[in-house]
């Protein structure tokens, strides 16, 4: 019923004002007609859908929420990236004993894009609170550039050197999940929560190496949608890792030496990752 008075008040505003057979504009539409025309419009249907997404539905699987545990499966896609602390101007050795210093200047220019599938177990600790369980894979890469500023090319340029770190991580994320209280068929969430992770690519002469164990700090946000059969929680998540994932010793490991002035560009790295998730419970 308030939806049709607030509609009466607008029409009222925007028509029905009228003094010596001039329509009046209300001080907070002074508008010519077609725009007042299409102000109505809007207004009415914005009011439509509101009243419309206030109607109760039919609850699909109303109880889906009340059991102490279930499970799922994942599939998502993943974007990596990594923040390196740089040196600056190094001492480097050369074969014949002489030392000179060299810059070189190390970043991940780009987010990757990868993807991840996993298993979830999620237990009931209230009617708003869970707790949430979900070994997973992710398979991607972090794209880094090398520039070498004590090495110019023809045209002054530092010298550019790349490097496609891959990486297949074995996560079990252990996320607490505050759910809203239902409406129809969706209810939306957030969550928080630790990740611990194991690298479980790696290639002795990359020019960088990241440590085998990680872990990471998580938060993100969701959507349970209560479909008939089962129910879908897209969900995107923002994880950062809380510790130097760089592996500072990988540099004595190069058998080039020359290329060991990249591998002590940097001494710390931070692992980020944004995922986008579809669970299926």
């Amino acid at each position: 019923m308030e939806y049709y008075l607030l509609l009466i008040t607008f029409f009222y505003y925007l028509y029905i004002v009228e003094i010596d057979g001039n329509i009046i504009s209300s001080h907070f539409f002074r508008y010519n007609n077609c725009m007042r025309r299409l102000l109505c419009y809007l207004f009415l249907s914005a009011v439509m859908l509101t009243a419309a997404a206030q109607e109760r539905k039919p609850m699909n699987k109303p109880y889906i929420d009340l059991r102490p545990l279930h499970f799922g499966i994942l599939v998502g896609a993943n974007l990596q990236d990594v923040e390196f602390e740089n040196v600056g101007p190094q001492q480097v050795t050369l074969e014949d004993g002489s030392v000179v210093e060299q810059t070189v200047v190390t970043d991940a220019d780009k987010w990757n894009p990868g993807f991840s599938v996993g298993v979830l177990a999620e237990g009931r600790l209230g009617s708003h609170v869970a707790l949430r369980v979900a070994p997973t894979m992710h398979f991607g890469a972090k794209h880094l550039v090398f520039r070498h500023l004590s090495d110019l090319d023809q045209n002054g340029e530092p010298r550019i050197t790349t490097q496609d770190l891959k990486n297949t991580y074995l996560s079990v994320p252990i996320n607490l999940k505050f759910s809203a209280q239902r409406f129809n068929n969706h209810r939306p969430y957030i969550v928080v929560g630790f990740n611990p992770m194991i690298n479980l690519t790696h290639k002795d002469q990359d020019l960088i190496q990241l440590k085998r164990y990680d872990a990471m700090v998580e938060i993100g946000l969701g959507c349970d949608f209560y479909l008939p059969f089962f129910k879908l929680n897209p969900e995107l998540k923002f994880s950062y890792s809380l510790t130097n994932s760089l592996d500072t010793k990988h540099a004595d490991e190069l058998r080039d030496a020359n290329m060991r002035v990249y591998a002590n560009s940097v001494r710390g790295a931070h692992t980020k990752m944004i995922t986008l998730t579809f669970y299926f419970e």
